[in-house]
């Protein structure tokens, strides 16, 4: 068998897949009408839609840093690696675990939240929702989690496929109408189901399942979380904004952190700030995620009670 890919300069996967958007795009419109559910908002669907438009014209932009970046690792890699098939499938697994732990650091680390709320910002949850992707994130460097990746001598043009066949890949489990799938679907790939789940603000959902296309990461590292048909979605962020404003979807965060900046005390409530997990503060009265899940898990029964 062959298994030599026929060249390096490999086409871009997103912009072959618009028509494919396009098309499940308006399916899910008909079928959620059919399913009398209101799936869609004209002005949260436009707030998307622009969001990914500028999020594409940024990608032009900062497109020479990162080809840069990834060409400066792969001249000291560490090894040869062919561009062939083999590497492709090995990629594919060492690139999707890269994504889940920029996905995770996303959520964990609030300067890399900034960059990337402005996805979780839709209180629907349907194709278009994909759409809304950061304006920021290059400026966050939030591409730096893929360099090691070149380093270990995976060819700079495979990496840059590979992540377009990721985004690809997630356009289309943003949806809900589509509920399980069958269950080894369900346990190797994410899915739908796992992807609600994600982007839900319920506390036993929240930050849980970061999965690009394998699901496997999450169950290794403890993070994944099923969906329960007895705990329904709610969709949005903690403090929702309530503006379909792109501007000020793409840039609140970073105005918040601007505040709380001009108001610290010292450098340590600065870090905490910029790199303490989203709703840290200084004095402890603050409200992560950990927290708002501890805040909600079942008070467990005092043992004095046996004795009544």
């Amino acid at each position: 068998m062959n298994t030599t890919l026929p060249d390096p300069a490999l086409p871009d996967p997103v912009v072959l897949a618009i028509p494919a958007f396009i098309a499940l795009a308006a399916l899910e419109v008909l079928l959620a009408r059919w399913r009398g559910m209101d799936a869609y908002e004209l002005k949260d669907t436009a707030a998307s839609l622009l969001m990914g438009l500028v999020n594409l014209v940024q990608g032009l932009l900062f497109a020479g840093l990162v080809w840069a970046a990834l060409q400066a690792c792969y001249a000291v890699r560490l090894f040869d690696l062919p561009f062939n098939a083999w590497t492709w499938l090995a990629l594919l697994f060492a690139e999707d675990l890269a994504y889940y732990w920029f996905h995770r650091l996303s959520h964990e680390h609030r300067i890399w939240w900034a960059a990337h709320v402005n996805h979780h910002s839709s209180q629907h949850y349907n194709l278009s929702t994909a759409l809304r992707q950061t304006w920021t994130g290059n400026l966050a460097l939030t591409w730096i989690v893929w360099l090691p990746l070149a380093l270990l001598g995976f060819p700079p043009a495979l990496i840059v496929f590979q992540k377009g066949v990721s985004l690809v890949y997630q356009f289309w489990i943003h949806t809900e109408q589509l509920r399980r799938l069958p269950r080894w679907l369900e346990w190797l790939f994410n899915t739908p189901s796992h992807h609600r789940v994600h982007h839900a603000t319920n506390p036993a959902y929240l930050d849980r399942n970061y999965a690009g296309i394998f699901i496997i990461w999450d169950r290794l590292f403890g993070t994944f979380a099923a969906e329960r048909d007895d705990e329904p979605c709610r969709y949005g962020i903690v403090k929702n904004l309530g503006s379909f404003n792109p501007l000020v979807i793409a840039c609140h965060e970073w105005i918040e952190i601007g505040r709380d900046l001009a108001q610290a005390r010292n450098w340590r409530e600065r870090f905490g700030y910029l790199f303490g997990p989203p709703g840290w503060a200084p004095d402890g009265r603050g409200r992560t995620a950990a927290d708002i899940r501890a805040e909600a898990a079942p008070k467990p029964v005092s043992d004095h009670t046996a004795f009544r």
